[in-house]
């Protein structure tokens, strides 16, 4: 529910995250970078990312009094993209080292930049490595894939782009996979590597946990098999509420812009999580 302790306990959250990282901005900003990041995330909640009516609606209600016109608040978003990035970082080391979390799942889901019928007249995206298959729901789609880590809870803890043709399994590579010594990740069978499985236990102790496919090579008891399905529920939930918040289709002018937009989603669905 959208109500004004939500959204001032939403504002204190990012204001405090930016102290924390010793956030510079002029002081003779009008608008802070706390309360562009605050509306941003307002936007992804409870307007479905239609950024202009989060604007005039935190006018309007006195949250932000010298709220800036469109145009001059799209570019202040823009340039904060990879802050607001470093923010979601920070919350996610919070979760897995000062919390001691220990158990995590990892999942992807695919965004389609347009349908395919339009894809010859897409402008964000040129190139066949972003023309991937979504094999759960038998269809093809042109966009990325978001590779996604959430704690047993559902809460985010990292995520990543990679291009819709590519592998799970290869995307593994491209994840931070930053996380406490002894913590289990939990996957589907997409993501049998056994190298990187190794690897991640000799070097790292973290433990890999994947669902294995009736005929892989390494088996699973019983009792494995179940709570590796048990802990995959977990973020099929979860994903399936970040892409609740959006829209029938993310527009954008520019990719950055468009990686942007679920960026905030995923943020602001991290946050909300975080914050009664």
């Amino acid at each position: 529910m959208l109500t004004s302790d939500k959204i001032i306990g939403i504002f204190c959250f990012i204001d405090g995250l930016l102290k924390t990282s010793h956030h510079y901005e002029d002081s003779r900003r009008q608008v802070s970078d706390s309360e562009i990041i605050t509306t941003a995330v307002v936007s992804s909640l409870y307007f479905g990312r239609h950024q202009d009516k989060a604007r005039q609606f935190m006018k309007m209600t006195g949250m932000v009094r010298r709220m800036l016109d469109k145009s001059r608040f799209n570019r202040r978003l823009h340039s904060l993209a990879e802050l607001i990035y470093s923010l979601f970082m920070q919350i996610g080391y919070y979760l897995k080292y000062i919390s001691c979390e220990m158990n995590y799942v990892l999942d992807s889901f695919p965004v389609a930049v347009c349908d395919n019928i339009r894809i010859l007249k897409t402008r964000i995206l040129k190139g066949k490595q972003w023309h991937g298959k979504q094999t759960s729901m038998r269809r093809y789609f042109y966009g990325v894939k978001v590779q996604l880590l959430i704690t047993k809870d559902g809460i985010p803890v990292e995520f990543g782009f990679v291009p819709g043709s590519e592998h799970d399994a290869q995307a593994l590579r491209k994840l931070p996979l930053e996380l406490p010594a002894e913590s289990k990740i939990f996957a589907d069978s997409a993501y049998t590597n056994y190298e990187i499985e190794d690897q991640l236990m000799e070097t790292e102790q973290i433990a890999l946990k994947v669902h294995r496919k009736s005929n892989a090579t390494r088996k699973d008891s019983a009792s494995a098999a179940f709570i590796k399905e048990y802990m995959r529920k977990r973020v099929e939930t979860t994903i399936r509420e970040i892409k609740g918040l959006f829209l029938r289709k993310l527009h954008a002018v520019t990719f950055k812009g468009w990686l942007l937009k679920i960026t905030l989603f995923i943020f602001a669905f991290t946050i909300n999580k975080i914050i009664p």
